[in-house]
């Protein structure tokens, strides 16, 4: 790069799963910028200090993920999206300030509409699963959209406790065990946490369920979890966790270089041809 180039990174921990510089770099490319997207994995107790001395590493801007989403709050100027949310996925910097907001609710929305159009309506009752940076932004959405009712599920009680507090009386706490139940009056299904993602432990459930319900998972590492090749085996709609980092990404692009990309075919299908393409290397 030349001196005058600029550099954005995602922030993880670990980061080597996330496909985020594949999409930023093609976008780069695409509009020709003297520009560069990297992976920085930095572990919890070195997140402050990386944020707080981000334009020192020579960064625009950035991405946050797991697990860093709450904690970069007390780090940045957050917009008011990301203060109703609780958690924030993008950084920039508007002058000297370090700014940040939440492009999981749109990009969680954008794929749910693409993918299921009319989910949403007269959506009565949505399950939850989890109770992280990824659930506070799929609630939001859901409780911006309409849903009468919310049950989150997650196996810390305490961080469903807060997130309730947060989001106020549409919002219901149940435990694990209690899914199957929830399912069978439920129009929506979203799986937030990590289980199913490659490397971790299984997402284990009976998918008892009307014809009518809609399931979306945030992972998209494997492409097809087996929380959706279960649903699309009972003829169900899915939504995949691909879909959901393209249209995230958008605003993120635009709010660090100035210019609005566009999600293609051709960009969905250069990350498939990845994905699968480290599952087939294993």
């Amino acid at each position: 790069m030349s001196e005058k180039a600029k550099a954005v990174c995602i922030i993880a921990w670990p980061a080597g799963h996330t496909r985020s510089p594949l999409i930023h770099n093609y976008w780069i490319k695409q509009h020709k910028l003297d520009a560069e997207y990297r992976r920085e994995p930095v572990p919890p107790e070195q997140f402050s200090d990386f944020v707080k001395h981000l334009r020192e590493r020579g960064y625009i801007g950035a991405n946050i993920t797991v697990p860093h989403k709450q904690a970069v709050m007390a780090l940045t100027k957050s917009d008011e999206r990301a203060n109703r949310v609780g958690a924030a996925n993008t950084l920039w910097f508007e002058g000297e300030t370090l700014r940040s907001t939440n492009t999981d609710v749109e990009g969680f929305l954008g794929n749910l509409d693409l993918v299921a159009p009319g989910w949403d309506r007269g959506l009565e009752n949505a399950v939850v699963l989890g109770a992280g940076g990824g659930a506070r932004a799929v609630v939001f959405a859901l409780l911006a959209r309409g849903a009468s009712r919310v049950t989150v599920i997650n196996r810390t009680e305490k961080r469903a406790q807060e997130l309730q507090k947060k989001f106020g009386a549409r919002v219901h706490l149940a435990g694990w065990k209690e899914i199957t139940g929830l399912l069978g009056g439920a129009g929506l299904l979203v799986n937030t946490t990590t289980l199913g993602m490659v490397g971790q432990p299984p997402l284990e459930l009976n998918l008892r369920c009307p014809a009518s319900l809609v399931v979306a998972d945030l992972v998209y590492d494997p492409l097809e979890t087996p929380l959706l090749k279960m649903a699309r085996e009972r003829g169900l709609r899915a939504a995949d966790g691909l879909g959901m980092l393209l249209q995230q990404a958008v605003r993120g692009f635009e709010l660090w270089f100035g210019v609005r990309p566009v999600v293609t075919p051709e960009l969905r299908a250069m990350v498939e041809e990845d994905l699968l393409r480290q599952k087939q290397q294993k």
